[in-house]
């Protein structure tokens, strides 16, 4: 498997202008670990994840150290830290120059590059610009897929999933974070809804691509006020069932 077969598309992301605040307000309001961070170019600067936000003045969570471990430690990176817990603006807390991957990336180069750099995810890059982004739950949605015993995508299978992300992303309903895997003509759809009518939608939008021979929901609702979360029925019943 490849990265563009599991990546997710349409990234959210943010400028190094944004504020802090409104950072993680976006991350919170679309259910997300981390973000790229596009410079006014459109080009990657940096990524911003939800390490970055532990150490915050505003929360009484920046470091706390003696004077003369200050003298140790030196006044280069005591002044860094001082940047990142009081900095207003997501460039000062960002990683800049985050390791990325190209479209053709195996899974297996995306998991070593993790593993090594203990990074939770990785941008995917296509002519200077970032088209998608791979995540530990990308990779453990792929793990699910391939536990159910199907087979690995075809050149026919990437066109389907590419239809099928078309014909769903082009609707407000559209669920947030939309990730689409396509399988001998069978289709799973994962992501979240905040309004059990979209699920349905997404299923018949899915099920008018041309080649999609059977559709399988792993859509989870998501009450936008408590936060409480839903899987699919379809998921439920297989949980219960591996339980029993």
């Amino acid at each position: 498997m490849r990265a563009h077969q599991i990546m997710t598309r349409n990234v959210i992301t943010v400028t190094p202008e944004t504020s802090v605040a409104a950072a993680a307000s976006k991350m919170l309001q679309n259910r997300i670990s981390g973000m790229p961070v596009l410079d006014r170019n459109g080009r990657l600067a940096g990524i911003v994840s939800e390490g970055d936000f532990l150490r915050r003045s505003e929360i009484g969570t920046q470091h706390r150290r003696s004077h003369w471990l200050q003298f140790l430690i030196g006044p280069g990176k005591t002044a860094t830290e001082f940047v990142r817990e009081r900095g207003r603006k997501v460039g000062d807390i960002m990683t800049p120059d985050p390791l990325t991957v190209s479209e053709d990336a195996s899974l297996d180069d995306i998991v070593q590059l993790m593993e090594k750099n203990n990074v939770k995810r990785l941008p995917v890059m296509l002519c200077g610009k970032v088209v998608g982004i791979v995540t530990r739950t990308n990779i453990l949605q792929a793990v699910a897929s391939l536990a159910k015993e199907i087979p690995d995508p075809t050149a026919d299978d990437d066109h389907i999933r590419d239809r099928v992300l078309r014909a769903i992303e082009q609707n407000d309903w559209r669920p947030l974070g939309l990730q689409v895997a396509a399988r001998n003509g069978v289709v799973h759809l994962h992501g979240m809804i905040l309004d059990e009518r979209t699920r349905q939608a997404a299923i018949v939008a899915a099920e008018n691509v041309a080649g999609v021979k059977s559709v399988h929901d792993h859509l989870s609702w998501v009450d936008a006020q408590s936060g409480l979360y839903l899987n699919s029925q379809e998921d439920e019943v297989a949980l219960t069932r591996a339980a029993s």
